[in-house]
């Protein structure tokens, strides 16, 4: 009788205490480890895994009396196994069945014993399908036996079943099922010599995994919710809403908060979902602009940093797919199980895919899901409702939130009913604590624990409506809120890079200023402070930035300069180069505009340049003019409303220059004239020296008094030497000018 081959040789078999020679081999069903087994009295050669690929009734075994056959008796690893292999036998038993195994030419039948003998053992029938070779016709098939058994070992899939009878699976509980494993099995029986060189190495995923991806935000929460909001918007979804709310629980016999993510996207295929609850997948090849993706781990880390569970349910306009990701589900567990279960639509009704998984792997599955969450059948079907008919988009639950002390981390505030404008509610972090950053004064920073504050600014180019506790969050769109905007153009690397900068009256309010940075329109790092507002915290207050840097931190050879929690940039050449070109724009734009400062009377207001308003049909963006208060128009905005009184078809408006007011250079620049500026005073300064030594002191015009920097400090010691030869009457100009700071001379202040 002709030998069995493994992909991974031959194995040798072991010497009985009785004096038969035993093999240890494992069995498998359905791509799930049954048990060891020990193989007693087999043929000289025998593969190290019997898969199972199907289960037939006993008389459908023909010539069973003249097959050749010998005896298989537990050895179990472990407790599990025991069960498994107790529960396989009983089934076998109980509805008269023998499970067949194909093992290159020959098929192995596996039958229980009788009743009546003792139980745990099994019988084991072959039979040969390729009788009377030639020579090279056995080489030829000895090949393809070593050709399927390499290409055919089994990988398991998260969510398959271990048994495909649904009868045995509904008395095996989640706890005795095989753990999932990415990878295949190897007999670690073999003979060390046997395997140097064809043994293969797979990754083991044990639970406390999932602990280690929530990690990645542990210094803020936010950018959690941030992976999912990325999510949806590589979905091309036009709706998001962000929620907490409370559900009964009957696990912890309570109400609990659970998170939900919900959008109208276009919805996740079976093997789209099955990519995302993967441990990370392949870089899209793909360079999208618009496509923030791109490391597959963001789920994960963003789902398991907020809660301990997360339940995902999808749908395409063909498909729906329901996944689990579970701390509690594997806790005590040595692997994962991520339970999946896919449908498929056939006319007008959902039905199981049975092209990804078998009935009863989706029958289980989903009553592991029910079991370990606060989904039952009755709340599934509310949530599929929302997706009504033919309908896609993607539902994120998440439960069992991240603690903080005896609360939760996030805050929540569920606003006013009916809608009422007057308490929209929120979503915060419960610490309210500032994010550290190079020369940050200001406490004032609700960005860091305000999630409205933080998605209003999340895009560079906002077009998908985004709802916070059931309120929408208006936009703010920095590149188009701001006041004496300039675009600078310029290169980093050979790269080409556009800076929008400006003054902001809420920042000024709130005492920050820096530079927003975004990457494929997410924004990655905000109120980056660069040049001499670094070290001065008062410098530059109020003013604000905003550039693209997706052309420098995509490097051309596939690499991105990102952190995976896209809350950061990586220490890298273009990063530094960055640095220097944005300190050097600031610093020129604070000579300009913030050295040159207007004395203003009252509390004067920096108006943007231009007022700008969203439609929320088109989600165009609108320019109105600079007087118009945009504060006076409804929540809800069309293109056909007044001012615009236009139409959805009108093209967008691109962001423009401001005015610009140019003055003297800031110390440390090359000034290709400097006795011209040191020793020239202004006119207008002199004229009003030359007043206020006369005693009298004019109204300024237009409101302010244009000082320049020069102007507000003390001329040094140098500049006096200078004007000594100069007559009596121009020292006593040069004193009248000193004291224009001070507003009033002494000779007054005496009267």
């Amino acid at each position: 009788m002709a030998g069995f081959l493994t992909g991974d040789g031959v194995l040798k078999m072991e010497p009985s205490k009785e004096g038969c020679s035993r093999l240890l081999i494992k069995l498998t069903k359905d791509q799930k480890i049954i048990s060891r087994v020990a193989c007693v009295g087999p043929p000289t050669q025998m593969p190290a895994v019997w898969a199972i690929t199907s289960i037939v009734r006993k008389e459908k075994i023909d010539c069973q009396s003249s097959l050749l056959g010998c005896s298989l008796i537990p050895a179990c690893e472990d407790h599990h196994q025991e069960k498994e292999w107790g529960s396989f036998l009983e089934f076998l038993q109980k509805y008269e069945r023998a499970a067949v195994s194909k093992l290159g030419l020959h098929e192995v039948y596996i039958l229980p014993c009788s009743k009546d003998s003792k139980r745990g053992f099994a019988t084991v029938l072959y039979k040969e399908k390729v009788p009377n070779l030639s020579p090279s016709q056995k080489c030829d098939a000895l090949a393809e036996i070593v050709a399927f058994e390499t290409s055919s070992s089994p990988k398991i899939i998260a969510g398959e079943a271990a048994m495909s009878n649904s009868d045995l699976i509904d008395r095996i509980s989640p706890e005795q099922r095989y753990p999932e494993v990415n990878g295949g099995y190897s007999c670690d029986l073999k003979p060390k010599e046997q395997s140097r060189s064809s043994d293969r190495n797979f990754v083991v995923a044990h639970p406390s995994y999932l602990k280690t991806l929530g990690q990645a935000h542990s210094c803020w929460i936010f950018g959690a919710i941030a992976e999912l909001v990325d999510n949806s918007r590589d979905a091309k979804a036009t709706k998001l809403e962000v929620a907490i709310s409370m559900i009964y629980s009957k696990i912890s016999g309570k109400d609990i908060p659970m998170l939900s993510v919900i959008d109208d996207g276009r919805g996740m295929s079976h093997t789209d979902i099955y990519r995302m609850i993967s441990f990370g997948h392949g870089q899209s090849e793909a360079d999208d602009p618009d496509h923030i993706g791109r490391y597959g781990i963001g789920f994960k880390t963003g789902a398991m940093r907020l809660g301990k569970d997360a339940l995902v349910l999808t749908q395409t306009a063909n498909s729906r797919s329901i996944a689990f990701l579970s701390q509690s589900l594997n806790e005590g567990k040595d692997n994962l199980e991520i339970p999946i279960v896919s449908y498929r639509r056939i006319g007008q009704y959902m039905e199981v895919d049975t092209s990804v998984h078998n009935e009863d792997s989706a029958k289980y599955n989903l009553k592991t899901i029910k079991r370990f969450s606060p989904f039952d059948k009755y709340l599934i079907g509310e949530k599929t409702g929302i997706f009504k008919e033919n309908g896609t988009g993607t539902q994120i639950y998440i439960w069992n939130l991240d603690e903080w002390g005896s609360a939760y981390s996030l805050q929540w505030e569920a606003g006013m009913a009916g809608g009422s404008s007057f308490h929209h509610g929120g979503i915060f972090i419960r610490s309210k604590r500032i994010r550290s950053r190079p020369g940050q004064m200001s406490h004032t920073v609700p960005l860091d624990y305000s999630l409205k504050s933080y998605l209003e600014v999340i895009f560079l180019d906002p077009r998908m409506k985004i709802y916070v506790q059931g309120a929408l969050v208006k936009s703010r769109p920095l590149a188009k809120s701001l006041n004496k905007t300039v675009v600078e153009n310029g290169k980093v690397l050979g790269k080409s890079i556009q800076l929008t900068l400006g003054r902001s009256q809420l920042e000024w309010e709130q005492a920050n200023c820096g530079i927003f940075l975004y990457w494929h329109g997410r924004l990655i790092e905000a109120y980056k402070r660069v040049g001499s507002i670094i070290h001065n915290g008062d410098c530059g207050r109020g003013i604000i930035g905003v550039i693209d840097v997706t052309p420098l931190m995509d490097d051309s050879n596939g690499q991105v300069w990102v952190h995976n929690n896209k809350q950061g940039f990586q220490d890298c050449e273009a990063y530094a180069e960055l640095e220097n070109w944005l300190g050097k724009k600031v610093d020129e734009y604070l000579d300009k505009y913030v050295d040159k400062i207007p004395v203003r009377k009252g509390n004067t207001q920096y108006k943007p340049d231009h007022e700008w308003v969203q439609c929320d049909k088109c989600r165009k963006w609108r320019m109105l003019s600079s007087d118009f208060d945009s504060k006076t128009l409804p929540l809800e905005w069309f293109c056909f409303m007044k001012p615009f009184n236009g139409r959805c078809e009108i093209p967008e408006e691109e962001v423009g220059s401001g005015l610009i007011t140019i003055s003297t250079k800031r110390n440390g620049y090359n000034i290709k004239e400097p006795s011209e500026s040191r020793n020239s005073l202004p006119e207008k300064a002199t004229s009003q020296s030359e007043e206020i030594c006369d005693g009298k002191l004019s109204e300024p015009e237009e409101d302010d008094v244009r000082l320049s920097k020069r102007q507000r400090t003390r001329p040094t010691r140098s500049c006096y030497d200078e004007k000594s030869n100069e007559t009596e009457e121009e020292d006593d100009e040069l004193l009248a000018f000193m004291r224009v700071r001070s507003r009033l001379p002494r000779s007054c202040k005496k009267s």
